[in-house]
């Protein structure tokens, strides 16, 4: 076995998803975005936005740790939600002139959704084989 099939083999079953790894990367992208942010947003539209992209890859990981699709559906219907909250906010955060109308953010935004959608099907279409 090579090295990075060894490495891909050790990891967590979300954790070989690429939708959880873009996922991540959305958490990443918020952090740093957030920064710039004005020090009174600290605790309003920073801290809401970290949040919501932090709950995204954590409910992907807590529905793939979980023992059946059903469940797994639930949490990613959670991660969705989560999605939107945090689309909702960095518009608002355009409006406010706080991130750019072409910051990367959308695009991630925009594959995390592709990606979700996509999953959700897969685990929806499992369910009903079921």
């Amino acid at each position: 076995m090579a090295s990075s099939e060894w490495q891909m083999a050790s990891l967590k079953p979300h954790q070989r998803l690429e939708l959880w790894q873009q996922a991540m990367l959305l958490v990443k992208e918020t952090y740093a975005v957030t920064i710039g942010f004005p020090r009174e947003e600290m605790f309003g539209l920073v801290s809401q936005m970290r949040r919501a992209a932090i709950s995204i890859p954590c409910n992907i990981a807590e529905g793939a740790a979980r023992e059946g699709d059903k469940e797994y559906s639930h949490f990613l219907s959670i991660a969705r939600g989560s999605l939107s909250e945090l689309d909702t906010q960095v518009q608002i955060a355009g409006m406010l002139s706080y991130i750019a109308e072409d910051h990367p953010l959308h695009g991630l935004l925009d594959r995390v959704g592709k990606l979700l959608s996509g999953f959700s099907k897969k685990i929806k279409r499992d369910v009903a084989k079921k």
